[in-house]
């Protein structure tokens, strides 16, 4: 008897950041998402998460796709196939994450945040991982506290967590995980005063609208998921 297949077509999608040369862990990851997309049958997109102008560079971006078709990988979509969800560059999908900071904006899921990173150390709350600083409640302000005119750009915003909410989604190797709001993450920051998305909020955007089914990251993401679950 054949398993029923899933209502939903699936699609996963390679997401390299062109800051360098791939890895190992770069290839493992890459090779095990073009393996799910093509067991189940499904799309795989390529997306070139470039976001960060002062690190990623088109050497970079060439020598990744170079490196990916040499190790027998092939894609459905991407920057030099074309498709649907085009562009398939991050640095080309401003319009898009600049939209959905006017949606988290009037939802009222946003704020503004002038603190640095001295200040937020200064306070001393460490996550439970002991590597990241937690930010404190009382470091918030109001998104009032800003003109039109600043928005989103030229200002660090964060999104408004709870404190003691979990966070749960299941993973496929690692099984249920859950992580606790004040505990193991907090605010975090969509938006750079650079004028630039933060990663979690752009990888949300992009993996909702281009109908990614499925994501294969390193677990050294597992915290990140959760933020961009949040999200």
């Amino acid at each position: 008897m054949s398993e029923d297949k899933p209502t939903t077509p699936y699609r996963g999608r390679l997401a390299p950041t062109p800051s360098g040369y791939l890895h190992e862990g770069h290839i493992l990851t890459f090779r095990t998402a073009w393996e799910r997309a093509r067991e189940n049958e499904g799309k795989l997109l390529f997306r070139m998460d470039d976001l960060d102008p002062n690190r990623c560079t088109a050497a970079y971006a060439s020598a990744c796709i170079e490196d990916m078709r040499g190790m027998g990988l092939d894609w459905d979509e991407g920057p030099d196939l074309g498709g649907a969800s085009a562009p398939y560059e991050q640095s080309k999908r401003s319009s898009f994450y600049v939209d959905a900071m006017k949606k988290l904006y009037q939802l009222g899921l946003i704020y503004p945040c002038k603190k640095s990173r001295k200040d937020i150390r200064a306070h001393g709350l460490l996550d439970t991982t002991g590597n990241e600083y937690l930010y404190p409640e009382s470091f918030r302000s109001s998104k009032t506290d800003i003109k039109n005119s600043e928005f989103p750009e030229m200002i660090n915003w964060r999104f408004l967590t709870q404190a003691g909410k979990k966070v749960e989604f299941l993973d496929a190797k690692k099984a249920g995980q859950s992580f606790l709001v004040g505990k193991d993450l907090s605010d975090f920051l969509v938006w750079r005063k650079d004028g630039l998305v933060a990663y979690e909020l752009a990888t949300v955007v992009d993996d909702y609208l281009m109908g990614i089914t499925e994501v294969v990251r390193g677990e050294d993401l597992l915290l990140s998921s959760a933020r961009q679950c949040l999200l």
